[in-house]
């Protein structure tokens, strides 16, 4: 069953940008693509780099520590050195607040 997580505060990032935030634990990035929001997990699964601190190339975005590339609306792997995908999340804005829906538990 998915559950929301409201980031109040929290405002989208703007176009071509990220924002790093946290849900029960884990650390999710949110990015601002043509005025589309998308979600994954920030942790590139092959070696632990930031992703929100990655470049982003229209949906793409690409790892700063090793170059691994991951489609933001997704989460799949476009380029290794990663072997899995990251997390992907539904994200939305309600009131000015970021809104957050996982379908996992803690």
């Amino acid at each position: 069953m998915a559950s929301e997580h409201r980031l109040a505060g929290i405002a989208p990032p703007p176009a071509g940008s990220a924002i790093r935030a946290a849900i029960e634990g884990r650390a999710v990035a949110v990015f601002n693509v043509g005025g589309r929001l998308f979600a994954i997990d920030a942790t590139c699964p092959h070696a632990g780099g930031p992703l929100d601190r990655g470049r982003i190339d229209g949906t793409t975005v690409t790892c700063p520590w090793h170059g691994s590339q991951f489609d933001v609306r997704s989460g799949a792997v476009v380029r290794g050195p990663a072997a899995h995908p990251v997390r992907p999340y539904r994200v939305r804005v309600d009131g000015g607040d970021l809104v957050l829906e996982s379908d996992f538990t803690a």
